[in-house]
């Protein structure tokens, strides 16, 4: 059952067995993203970061697409026009106080991933395109059902990478790789997702959320949660730094940090006893004290990109 309120329209929330599964829930529209969804997704992150009980995360789509881009219905031609509409109506109805004329909506959904606590399992069930292709690229794992169909289109409508995956698809697949697709803007199948190496694996449609499941909770099961959380941090940001003394810098704080507390000591513990760990420190309140040891970035708003 989800605890948000007001309860999400147009995704669902459910967790269960210590897995969060989200689930962008408009199939008529193959899930197509709106600025409502932006304020559902960043509020069910929140959620999840607070709940200590969540250990994973599983994001998949209602019926047969996971997420085929940026919902063109109402714009039209103008879809991508922040001056030509006020594209905060959305949220504004789903009861939010926002104003994403000075931001790319997508971009602030992958950057709240990005800062997850959590461990993110992308299930692409169907087509993922545009913004469906690029709100994957922050998450950890993804796994597609074969059926599946991908594509950076964004050449074929006139617009950029969005989301901010000019930076995060290269890191996934490698520079050539990411150009290929971006400068191509071609959908691609499934096969060719395993191929880049953007997807990790391929399953038939009815066995792809079992197969995710079993992914999350080999995490969830024997674990420590904030060693997870620390781990996934460390590998999302540090191989940006220009030198390995971040990462080690990172590594002499927080090896004694973690190595004091009590997740440590039962890992230790249950090893020499051979028995399952039962951790018990949580992300909400125990991360070592070096963390965070880096300050994210804010968004200006102003004209020069840079600022």
């Amino acid at each position: 059952m989800s605890a948000l309120d007001p309860p999400p329209q147009q995704i669902s929330y459910e967790v269960e067995d210590r897995i969060a599964t989200i689930t962008l829930d408009r199939p008529d529209k193959m899930n197509a993203f709106t600025n409502r969804m932006v304020h559902e997704m960043l509020a069910v992150f929140d959620e999840i970061d607070s709940d200590d009980n969540v250990r994973a995360v599983i994001v998949t789509g209602a019926g047969r697409a996971f997420c085929a881009g940026a919902d063109m219905s109402v714009g039209g031609a103008d879809t991508f026009d922040k001056t030509a509409k006020d594209t905060a109506a959305d949220g504004k109805q789903a009861g939010q106080n926002t104003d994403l004329r000075n931001r790319d909506g997508g971009g602030i959904v992958t950057l709240r991933i990005f800062n997850c606590l959590k461990p993110v399992i992308a299930a692409i069930n169907g087509a993922a395109v545009g913004v469906g292709a690029t709100m994957t690229l922050p998450m950890d794992i993804r796994l597609a059902s074969t059926e599946s169909k991908l594509g950076f289109v964004f050449s074929q409508r006139g617009i950029v990478p969005e989301a901010a995956s000019s930076w995060f698809l290269p890191k996934v697949v490698g520079l050539s790789q990411a150009l290929e697709w971006t400068m191509t803007g071609r959908v691609f199948g499934a096969e060719e997702a395993l191929a880049g190496g953007l997807v990790r694996s391929l399953h038939e449609p009815d066995d792809l959320l079992p197969a995710a499941r079993e992914l999350a909770t080999e995490i969830a099961s024997s674990t420590s949660a904030i060693s997870v959380a620390m781990s996934r941090q460390m590998l999302w940001r540090i191989p940006s730094a220009p030198h390995p003394m971040a990462a080690h810098r990172v590594d002499s704080a927080a090896v004694p940090q973690m190595g004091a507390a009590a997740d440590a000591k039962e890992g230790i513990a249950s090893f020499f006893e051979k028995r399952p760990a039962e951790f018990t420190q949580g992300p909400s309140t125990d991360m070592p004290e070096v963390y965070p040891w880096f300050e994210n970035p804010t968004f200006s708003g102003g004209d020069n990109p840079a600022d």
